[in-house]
């Protein structure tokens, strides 16, 4: 292959895919994009380019880990050779990262991210197959103009929605409100449905300027807001609070989601549950209405992961909580199909 060639980019991050028993104990992400790519053994669709950006188990992973991720996804496309772009990563974080992905993708050209649910080194690795048809999907005309996607054991999700939801099976994540985009045989036949709207990327701020603190926090029988007083105190200028239900908390949450509202904190509610919107119903000091009167802004239908990513990057670019508000609304909702 030559750099005039037409190309699929492999942008490996480590993850399970690259991972193999160490002397230490446990699998360690230690396999380099080459190594991970010649493990396929077998020709694929469309000629591959491997670069490496680090080598980490994803559950390591930072904001500014992913920004890089990012970064080097806008700088491969900038070759107009360039099919699309296959992410091999670790399946922890990789619904935070392919959607941070998708948030700042502006090309129509597809990205995909991929991984495995079994090592390297085991007597049956997916990782092979999954990263054979991911770069089929990255490199076929079907892939684009339908943003980031990640590709597991054949099917084809959106990055928005997407979460892990089994921990060993090979058949890893689902997404349960935005849906599935297609599928991709073992043969890399690609068939995906429809065009779908795309809202307007988001700027992507990289070299990083400034790093505020988000936390998670989360309602359960009994909480107290002694762990959101805590994350304030560390200095978070975000909170996701974990509701129950339809996104409920309890009266001492509620005031200190107030408290930290008329600080200046942007709060966002989402919720445990695994599908459907967070929506304000109840009051009786602690439910979803109480919440939204306290300040909290409601997450749509993005669970914790993703608003998660979703305010880390609002607060590095426009901190302003109306304009917050008005994406979370944007964002949160399943895109309509475009004809």
């Amino acid at each position: 292959m030559t750099v005039t060639d037409s190309h699929v980019v492999l942008l490996a991050t480590g993850g399970t895919i690259s991972s193999r028993s160490s002397h230490a104990g446990g699998a360690v992400a230690s396999d380099t994009g080459e190594q991970v790519f010649k493990a396929l053994g077998s020709p694929v669709s469309h000629p591959v380019r491997v670069l490496d950006v680090f080598q980490k188990g994803s559950y390591l992973l930072t904001f500014e880990d992913m920004l890089r991720i990012c970064a080097t996804i806008k700088e491969v496309l900038e070759d107009p050779n360039v099919l699309g772009v296959v992410v091999t990563h670790g399946t922890d974080t990789m619904e935070e990262t392919a959607y941070l992905a998708d948030l700042t993708h502006s090309d129509e050209r597809p990205v995909v991210f991929t991984g495995s649910q079994r090592a390297a080194d085991s007597a049956a690795p997916d990782g092979p197959d999954n990263l054979a048809r991911a770069i089929a999907v990255a490199g076929s005309k079907e892939g684009r103009r339908k943003g980031v996607m990640v590709q597991f054991a054949g099917t084809i999700f959106p990055a928005a929605g997407v979460r892990k939801s089994q921990t060993v099976r090979l058949s890893a994540f689902s997404n349960p409100d935005f849906g599935v985009l297609g599928q991709v045989s073992d043969q890399g036949k690609v068939a995906l449905e429809g065009s779908v709207s795309r809202l307007e990327a988001l700027p992507l701020p990289w070299p990083v300027n400034g790093s505020p603190r988000v936390d998670v926090v989360a309602a359960y029988p009994g909480a107290d807001s002694t762990l959101m007083h805590a994350a304030l105190e560390a200095g978070a200028a975000g909170i996701i609070l974990q509701g129950t239900g339809s996104g409920n908390a309890n009266p001492g949450l509620c005031s200190e989601v107030a408290a930290a509202v008329a600080s200046g904190v942007v709060v966002v509610t989402s919720t445990r549950v695994d599908a459907g919107p967070v929506v304000p119903i109840y009051g009786a000091g602690g439910g979803g209405e109480d919440l939204r009167i306290a300040g909290a802004i409601g997450s749509g239908h993005l669970r914790p992961s993703q608003s998660l990513i979703l305010l880390s990057l609002l607060l590095r670019i426009n901190p302003d909580r109306e304009r917050i508000t008005e994406i979370f609304t944007q964002r949160g909702r399943p895109p309509e199909p475009s004809d």
